[in-house]
């Protein structure tokens, strides 16, 4: 057994000195070696290792420690902890070992919630992930002559197909999706290419240094926005040792602010979408037709955060007034940057779609290697492209779940609610909205119905945090006192995992208010 007299601990941590009481607790505690020593963690070293588990015991005394100094273990306190202190360490290293990323289930009903990961892949992405990343590939290699090949060249063709073919092919058939403009003659497979770095940022960051550096840029007030992670463009710009021009006023830029502003330095005029966010009242914004006219008066290319970016028609599942990639390069944007698993569908990406002298520069530019993606991304893009492609887009999660109906979701909501209502436990189905998220169309809403949770003994929050807790976590929103889970965003195959989830916090009630009576 542990016999030295405890020491002071110092740099603020409370001291385990007290009383003689404390110093007859602290003797009852075992030592590190003799803990290590009891059958149960010998059988947990010789599956977990050595170093593991010690360290796993060094931090449940610790903790022990910590109890008997602020009082909270007296006596029987600490009997009933040592007789199951060999569990509290399996518990230790099992938590220690686990993986930190982890699933969880997504019941907020924001389709691309960034803090839980946007756009879900694929099947198709994740199959072509493991059989890629399992071996070796020709991610640089040219099989058919034996040299060295670029890796953009995986996804480059796809983008070609799709942005150069499809609206060409709408516009052939006479069935447009979106507005076409006619400034702009019809692109060609060969005017287009599309190369990937690793978010949108970078993509913006790629743009601005190889087509402005040490020169102006021109933008407007209104756009000089701020998004999740504290990305500013101005300090993008500033990164990229371009110069920053601002036009107009927050709420009223016009195309005369532009042409004011262009002199000998200019290099570039850019656009960018307003993630997140919208200005509303008295406000006045240039089309986009006049900012292309103007910069090909003066020669100057013109560049497109959109953020997003969606290659689908967002008015079919009822959003509108939200830019999309097809549409800015037919009206003739030289080059337009947006993600990859936001509206795309697909993996972290950022990516320049646009004319191929410009996007040809930004690959040589040496920056473009620090900011490349690997073989993981390119096989999950290569995917996501391909349902494009194939035109199946309910393939791809993030587009399934936008198309999905209120009454579909209704059903299902009205399945589960019927399996966990109780006596004390409070479950309706009700109208609600769930919204896209990831900076897209911040004022569009889809409707839906919401099961709301409520519980006679339990507040919303701490019916909320028994959701995080089981395993899966579930993450859902808090309003009005309730519960919110919206099924857009949870897969039907985890609808019995909800149940199961939910029953589980009407039975912990239970137990609670026995034991209460006891």
């Amino acid at each position: 057994m542990w016999r030295g007299r405890p020491r002071p601990r110092r740099h603020g941590i409370i001291s385990p000195v007290k009383s003689g009481a404390n110093t007859d607790l602290y003797r009852k505690l075992p030592s590190v070696d003799e803990l290590l020593r009891a059958p149960a963690i010998a059988d947990l070293i010789s599956r977990e290792g050595q170093a593991a588990v010690t360290e796993s015991a060094r931090l449940v005394l610790s903790r022990l420690r910590e109890e008997i100094a602020t009082g909270l273990l007296d006596a029987e306190g600490l009997e009933l902890a040592l007789s199951g202190v060999a569990s509290a360490v399996e518990r230790e290293v099992r938590q220690s070992l686990c993986f930190s990323l982890r699933n969880v289930i997504n019941a907020t009903g924001v389709i691309l919630h960034t803090n839980l990961g946007r756009a879900p892949l694929a099947l198709s992405a994740l199959d072509d992930i493991r059989e890629v990343a399992s071996g070796y590939s020709n991610l640089e290699f040219d099989t058919e002559t034996g040299g060295r090949g670029k890796r953009d060249v995986h996804v480059d063709r796809l983008f070609r197909k799709l942005l150069s073919g499809e609206m060409a092919e709408l516009r052939s058939a006479g069935r447009a999706r979106a507005p076409v403009p006619t400034l702009a003659p019809v692109p060609t497979l060969n005017s287009i290419s599309t190369i990937v770095v690793n978010n949108n940022a970078a993509a913006v960051l790629l743009a601005l240094n190889t087509l402005a550096e040490g020169g102006e840029v021109v933008v407007s007030r209104g756009e000089l926005v701020e998004i999740g992670g504290s990305f500013r463009i101005p300090d993008v710009m500033a990164k990229s040792r371009a110069i920053l021009r601002e036009v107009g006023t927050t709420n009223r830029t016009r195309i005369a602010d532009y042409e004011r502003a262009i002199n000998e330095n200019t290099r570039l005029l850019l656009r960018v979408h307003r993630s997140n966010f919208q200005i509303t009242g008295f406000t006045e914004q240039p089309r986009i037709e006049d900012l292309i006219a103007l910069a090909n008066q003066r020669n100057i290319p013109l560049v497109e955060d959109l953020g997003s970016g969606a290659l689908f028609d967002l008015r079919s599942v009822g959003v509108s007034d939200e830019p999309g990639v097809l549409y800015s390069l037919q009206a003739g944007v030289d080059v337009v940057t947006y993600s990859g698993d936001k509206l795309l569908g697909g993996p972290q990406a950022g990516v320049l779609s646009g004319r191929a002298d410009l996007i040809a520069r930004m690959r040589s530019n040496s920056l473009f290697r620090a900011l490349r993606v690997d073989k993981l991304t390119y096989a999950a893009l290569e995917a996501t492209l391909l349902a494009y492609v194939k035109r199946d887009h309910d393939a791809i999660p993030a587009l399934r779940m936008m198309r999905l109906s209120k009454e579909e979701i209704g059903k299902r909501a009205d399945a589960v609610a019927e399996k966990v209502r109780s006596a004390t436990l409070r479950v309706e189905v009700i109208d609600g909205e769930s919204v896209i998220g990831g900076g897209a169309a911040p004022s569009a809403v889809l409707p839906t119905r919401l099961l709301a949770v409520s519980h006679k003994a339990l507040s919303a929050d701490e019916v909320a945090a028994r959701l995080r807790a089981f395993d899966p976590p579930i993450i859902a929103r808090v309003e009005e006192g309730r519960v919110l889970l919206d099924l857009r965003t949870v897969f039907p195959e985890q609808d019995p995992l909800l149940v199961e989830a939910i029953a589980r916090i009407e039975s912990r009630s239970a137990k609670a208010r026995i034991q209460n009576a006891e």
